[in-house]
């Protein structure tokens, strides 16, 4: 892509173009979301957690090439994680998953912590704290 901004490294480019784990998670037990309102750009993640354990996340994203990178490379580091280590999560990952951002774009790296959170959350509510999956009840 000729005359693309410098701001959007090879990284970020290939998470825009080609995102990972898009849409829903069917049967999600884990719903969050974040949006900065300042700039528009809004993230959905759904995940399943499976024995305190994340066996699948996917998003939806509303936003600049950067906010949409972030929310496919942060998919691709919370997959597999327990909640435990999921709920320490930062976006500091994100970033150098994504081999940096400029200061003006770190904002953006935030959402995918943001709407983890917000899903760890929904699933402690749900499920009373637990760490276990609805069937194991």
């Amino acid at each position: 892509m000729s005359g693309t901004p410098a701001i959007y490294n090879p990284t970020v480019m290939d998470h825009f173009l080609n995102p990972r784990n898009v849409g829903e998670v069917p049967g999600a037990n884990a719903v969050g979301e974040a949006g900065e309102p300042g700039c528009g750009d809004t993230l959905k993640l759904t995940m399943k957690i499976e024995s305190g354990r994340i066996t699948d996340v996917r998003f939806r994203a509303l936003g600049c090439p950067v906010a949409i990178a972030s929310s496919s490379v942060a998919t691709e580091l919370i997959k597999g994680r327990s909640v435990d280590e999921a709920r320490r999560f930062s976006d500091k990952e994100v970033v150098a998953a994504l081999g940096g951002l400029t200061p003006a774009k770190i904002k953006c790296s935030v959402l995918a912590a943001e709407a983890l959170d917000a899903a760890l959350n929904n699933y402690a509510e749900n499920y009373g704290g637990t760490s276990c999956s609805p069937s194991e009840q």
